[in-house]
């Protein structure tokens, strides 16, 4: 049988019509050869018959595609309750085999606590449309938290089975389902279904007998079978009066089988008290209401109290007190405030508040003052009592200048004429611009009357200014 598969193999590789042709030709030219003993006849008949079945054979492999398919169920099949299990299995098929593990896809539902597949599956085997397929199956467990409907959509698989050109994938049909609230339990009540349910407690004493700065370890587990661990209730740990209690993390796990199988979870909370005082404690009892889907019935699970008596400790010192340390770190940061640096502290707040408020305002005010300020000095810097202020300085500068006495009589409105302000100003002129010019003596001259010059300026409103517009403008700009 291996030698044929090998023949066939063999034969496979080679092209399939050029192959069949040659084999049958040199059997139709063996079946002419005339002679022929009966064996040659036989013998070419079936080789001829090997050849057509290696060619059918070889055309049929090479063609094939191995099938990727996946199917989607719900376990079980009845209602499914709030805090109920749901097992969703998904089977990844194929005609072949599997070179790899499939890629499995993300599953998220809102209102509901989803645990992948954690690596393990199933081998299955099954028949469709005639065809043997084998693969795994997968399971998701599933827990409502919510009484609505969960619509799970497809999930598509990706697989490389046997002999497969390149990577398949494959979807699932999607599915829904409700979930219902238990009777017994209120809306947003924490509920818990199991097929069965231990609950025990364990405690730890740290010294026998018990006293002052002493501690009880108080030891809870909850085992629901059934039921994923992240659903489990948290047990009500509650406080005790002369004790202080020290809460770990709560340790949640799965259980198994021992072979990858999924049976339930657990969950271990542990509380530390210290006896702070002396006397008679009682821890409560705690009870854990649950439904029973085995009966279908309400149940509670209970642990009974503890009870237990600290006696005093004479040699007993805290380590560190709380509301020692408070106390003193409140004493060292307080600070005492008389009455006078309280109206000084508030007078500074005032003020500073009132700066805050106020400094909007003043810096517009300030911004219009220097305003005008600038704008007042420019009108100084273009008056005529300005260029008046500048003839004494021009008439004792080497070599004197009129240059401001002019600028004083065009802002005076009085012209550029200076004949016209009098007799001394005529006198000074001839004898700055006379035959015989004597510009110093008149210069000193007209120093010592400038202020008789100004009353008779002040007094003669009347401008000299000439009707006409002066023959050249641009002489009369350089006096500004």
């Amino acid at each position: 049988m291996i030698s044929l598969l090998n023949r066939v193999a063999a034969i496979a590789g080679k092209p399939a019509p050029t192959g069949c042709y040659v084999m049958f030709k040199g059997c139709e030219r063996r079946g002419t050869c005339g002679s022929g003993l009966a064996r040659d006849s036989v013998g070419s008949f079936t080789a001829l018959l090997v050849t057509v079945l290696i060619c059918l054979f070889s055309t049929t492999v090479i063609a094939a595609e191995p099938e990727l398919r996946v199917q989607a169920t719900l376990q079980p099949n009845k209602p499914a309750m709030v805090g109920s299990l749901i097992e969703l299995q998904l089977e990844v098929l194929t005609d072949t085999w599997f070179t790899s593990a499939p890629t499995l896809p993300d599953l998220k539902l809102n209102g509901a606590l989803v645990m992948p597949p954690d690596g393990h599956a199933e081998h299955v085997n099954q028949t469709l449309d005639g065809k043997s397929f084998s693969g795994m199956r997968y399971s998701y467990l599933i827990t409502p938290n919510l009484a609505q409907g969960f619509d799970i959509p497809a999930l598509t698989v990706r697989a490389t089975p046997g002999q497969a050109t390149t990577e398949l994938s494959a979807q699932s049909q999607p599915l829904h389902f409700t979930a219902t609230q238990p009777p017994g339990f209120r809306v947003g009540e924490p509920v818990l279904v199991a097929q069965g349910l231990r609950f025990t407690q364990k405690t730890i004493h740290s010294a026998t007998p018990l006293k002052v700065g002493d501690s009880i370890t108080r030891e809870l587990t909850l085992q629901a079978d059934g039921a994923l661990a992240m659903s489990l209730p948290t047990p009500p740990l509650g406080d005790v009066r002369g004790l202080s209690r020290y809460a770990k993390s709560p340790q949640i796990s799965n259980l198994d089988d021992g072979r990858g199988h999924f049976n339930g979870g657990q969950r271990i909370d542990t509380a530390t008290y210290r006896v702070d005082t002396e006397g008679h404690y009682t821890l409560p009892p705690i009870e854990v209401k649950w439904w029973d889907a085995s009966t279908g019935q309400t149940r509670t699970a209970q642990v009974p109290e503890i009870d237990f008596d600290a006696a005093a400790n004479s040699a007993y010192k805290p380590v560190f007190s709380i509301t020692e340390d408070l106390k003193k770190l409140g004493r060292q940061n307080s600070l005492h405030l008389s009455g006078y640096g309280l109206g000084l502290f508030v007078l500074l707040l005032a003020i500073a508040g009132l700066y805050w408020f106020a400094r909007p305002l003043w810096q517009r005010t300030r911004s219009r003052w220097q305003a005008r300020r600038r704008a007042r000095h420019a009108a100084w810097l273009e008056s005529s009592d300005f260029a008046w202020r500048q003839i004494p300085a021009q008439l004792d500068g080497n070599p004197p200048q009129l240059s401001a006495l002019y600028l004083w009589t065009r802002r005076s409105r009085k012209g550029l004429k200076l004949t016209g302000l009098g007799p001394r100003l005529q006198a000074l002129l001839r004898a700055c611009y006379g035959r015989e010019p004597t510009k110093d003596q008149a210069m000193h001259q007209l120093k010592e009357s400038l202020t008789t010059l100004h009353s008779q300026a002040e007094h003669n409103k009347e401008s000299v200014a000439p009707a006409l517009r002066p023959l050249n403008p641009v002489h009369e700009k350089e006096f500004r």
